[in-house]
């Protein structure tokens, strides 16, 4: 194995967020042991309780007294997968980190392969579920969120939502996971200049439990995408995407305004036409949106004294 660091007691990190899931982890753990231990990983397992409300602490905390690599964080309330993640990313250890869901159908025999992958170059590898054992209801509402947003970001992955990813540590210390935003850190580290790849990953059904998931993280998922876009495309230069808008809707106004304003010309009334208000009002609305886009520009400006790039690699032969 490539050690991408000097100074690192830890291979591999694996972090999993959980929320109810005391059926699972024991079994869980065995197949993570079983996975790395034949490879020589020097390894821990993080598990992030998002506030459950069984037993799934103690059943962690038996773990760990039988497994010293078993490490766990406690969260006061249910706060999210994205929350969870953000934690266990502050915590780990390893040069290599492994984020996977507790509920067995992300399988652990994948993370060698992840690894491997990794060491190919990449810096985020992020599974496929190419063949999904969950309800049509969930299948069908995935796909299309998966294309849509291929689709806007211009990464070709077919699997976004997928628990089971490898990361280089550093791209887990620089990328921001908050919301929704666990299914786009392949698109947050894309715009950091990561390079991505995937691999297609072996899904499981649920033995345990039921899902915590239901319709509305889709569109929750929705509004953080254009979070996402907004922040890797437009975050240095908002007057690109405020002054595009209000732009746009400025001219249908005075468009609107300049018919009106030449029928008044002919002698026709306007003044009880429902055009005219509507004409005037996208013009202030059109104006608004230019005055956003300006304000932007200058705390972008403000801003752009602070670092807001990533340092792959640095020689300073004096230093080395």
């Amino acid at each position: 194995m490539k050690k991408t660091g000097k100074h690192s007691s830890v291979d591999v990190s694996v972090v999993i967020p959980l929320y109810n899931e005391e059926g699972s982890l024991a079994e869980l753990h065995k197949q993570i042991v079983q996975a790395l231990k034949p490879r020589g990983y020097r390894y821990e397992v993080l598990f992030i309780d998002d506030g459950s409300q069984d037993d799934s602490f103690e059943v962690i905390h038996g773990l760990s007294k039988i497994d010293p690599n078993v490490r766990a964080i406690r969260l006061r309330t249910n706060c999210g997968k994205s929350d969870a993640l953000s934690v266990g990313f502050s915590l780990v250890r390893g040069e290599y980190v492994i984020t996977m869901d507790a509920d067995l159908q992300d399988d652990p025999d994948e993370i060698p392969s992840l690894i491997d992958k990794l060491e190919e170059g990449y810096d985020l590898i992020s599974g496929w579920k190419k063949e999904r054992f969950d309800p049509l209801s969930k299948r069908i509402p995935s796909r299309f969120f998966n294309k849509i947003t291929a689709l806007i970001s211009g990464i070709p992955l077919h699997d976004f939502n997928c628990g089971l990813k490898a990361y280089r540590r550093e791209v887990t210390q620089e990328i921001p996971v908050y919301g929704e935003l666990h299914r786009y850190l392949p698109v947050l580290a894309k715009w950091q200049g990561y390079r991505i790849g995937e691999l297609a990953v072996t899904h499981h059904p649920r033995k345990y439990g039921v899902t915590k998931f239901g319709f509305a993280r889709f569109y929750r998922g929705f509004f953080d995408l254009l979070t996402v876009i907004f922040l890797t495309r437009y975050l240095k230069r908002p007057m690109h995407f405020f002054g595009i808008i209000g732009a746009i809707v400025f001219f249908i106004g005075f468009a609107i305004n300049l018919h009106l304003s030449i029928l008044w010309l002919r002698g026709i009334g306007i003044g009880e036409r429902p055009m005219l208000l509507l004409g005037v009002l996208m013009q202030i609305i059109g104006t608004q949106f230019f005055s956003i886009g300006l304000v932007g520009e200058m705390i972008a400006n403000m801003r752009s004294e602070k670092r807001s790039y990533s340092i792959r690699e640095t020689i300073d032969p004096l230093n080395d």
